[in-house]
């Protein structure tokens, strides 16, 4: 009699656990507005790096709607779950190749161009910004107008062998006269002959928090 009760409250509990637990299993996500490899970790519970490297193909700043990204080890829920709730963060997010996640309060397109420490090119002061700080990498020039100084942003889109790949983190330290509206001027080491090179370029400049 013992027996039999115990095998009908192991047959109970084992229809209890696989009536309401996640299992986990490969999922492919499409890709919807604003999706990022970081949302997607929260979303279905897996570490960043893990999908990341089941989907090297995909550029993590170059997320496309309608995309197929693999998701392994995924948690998901059966039909009959109390709870399919997702929480996301609230805050708008972005990725730098490193893996770092930036949140910003606002994302604009703009038209750069770059600079350096000539002091041709500097109102004849020299290699220093509006601050008297000395020029580095991470230094913008930006319209106050538009961009108040001192802001901090996260640049990609840009193509030059003198800044970091993929993207970088700057300040808006400077300004200049040819700097106005949706524009920005980018510090970059080396010649105005090297700098010119650059040319007009159109990148992505979100604003952090």
């Amino acid at each position: 009699m013992k027996k039999a009760i115990i095998a009908s409250a192991a047959i109970a509990l084992s229809i209890a656990l696989s009536a309401g637990t996640a299992q986990a299993s490969a999922h492919t996500h499409t890709v919807i507005g604003n999706d990022t490899f970081w949302k997607l970790s929260l979303q279905y519970k897996v570490p960043m790096k893990t999908i990341m490297d089941a989907n090297k193909s995909i550029h993590p700043l170059n997320m496309q709607v309608g995309m197929k990204v693999t998701i392994p080890g995924a948690l998901t829920s059966k039909p009959n779950s109390v709870n399919n709730a997702t929480i996301l963060p609230s805050d708008k997010t972005v990725m730098a190749p490193s893996g770092d996640v930036h949140s910003y309060s606002k994302q604009i397109s703009v038209k750069a161009t770059a600079y350096t420490a000539a002091a041709s090119e500097n109102g004849g002061w020299g290699a220093v910004d509006y601050f008297g700080n000395k020029l580095k990498v991470g230094t913008i020039a930006v319209d106050p107008k538009m961009i108040p100084l001192g802001t901090k942003l996260y640049i990609t889109g840009y193509n030059y062998n003198g800044l970091p790949s993929g993207g970088m983190i700057a300040t808006a330290t400077d300004m200049g006269g040819s700097v106005k509206g949706n524009r920005i001027d980018i510090f970059v080491p080396g010649s105005t002959q090297q700098a010119m090179k650059f040319g007009i370029q159109n990148v992505q400049a979100y604003i952090l928090k």
